[in-house]
């Protein structure tokens, strides 16, 4: 796959910006949806990267999105920005990767430990007995890695999603909006075009 156009980064750049300054929540928050045997299914993650090459989460890779984009490696990412101009969203759907090794410990040696301990703690979308039970394991994790730095976990890791449709969404009034998609085709050449509200 190539590399996402300039200006498809450009104007995602230019929107995470203005989230920003128009105070969004938290404008990293994206919703990721999976299919698998024809069955959707769709949660809220957080942006933690995204360049040339695609835009990135982590999770626990055996997880039910783990399983899921493991089992069905395409997905679709929707951002919504109400509070930017009339509202936006960016809708991106493409081929999924799992990052490397090496790019996953830089972004865990980054995150808060209590983060890092929790990750080691979670069997993450497993049944849980009990609250209790889940701060046992973080207790037991806190004593095994104390005094040292929290090792990534070896089933955590990072999902990128690499483009093959983008689409600019600007809100307007009536519902007379505009829509600006981008779509990459076989051969990896992109394409703009403007849809109708």
């Amino acid at each position: 796959m190539t590399d996402i156009p300039a200006e498809i980064l450009h104007t995602f750049d230019a929107l995470f910006a203005e989230a920003l300054a128009a105070g969004e929540p938290d404008r990293t928050a994206m919703t990721v949806a999976t299919a698998v045997d024809g069955r959707p299914s769709a949660r809220t993650v957080l942006l933690k990267a995204h360049d040339a090459r695609g835009f990135v989460f982590y999770t626990h890779l055996d997880g039910r999105k783990g399983r899921e984009l493991q089992a069905n490696p395409q997905a679709a990412l929707l951002f919504h920005w109400p509070r930017v101009r009339e509202g936006v969203q960016v809708r991106i759907e493409g081929a999924v990767e799992i990052v490397a090794d090496a790019e996953a410990d830089a972004y865990f040696a980054s995150r808060p430990r209590g983060s890092q301990i929790g990750a080691w703690a979670s069997h993450q979308s497993e049944t849980l007995d009990g609250r209790e039970t889940f701060e046992q394991r973080i207790e037991h994790f806190e004593r095994a890695f104390e005094g040292r730095e929290v090792p990534r976990p070896p089933r955590w890791g990072g999902f990128r999603v690499v483009p093959r449709n983008v689409e600019f969404w600007y809100g307007a009034q009536y519902r007379l909006h505009e829509r600006w998609l981008y779509e990459c085709d076989d051969s990896g050449e992109w394409s703009k075009r403007m849809l109708y509200p």
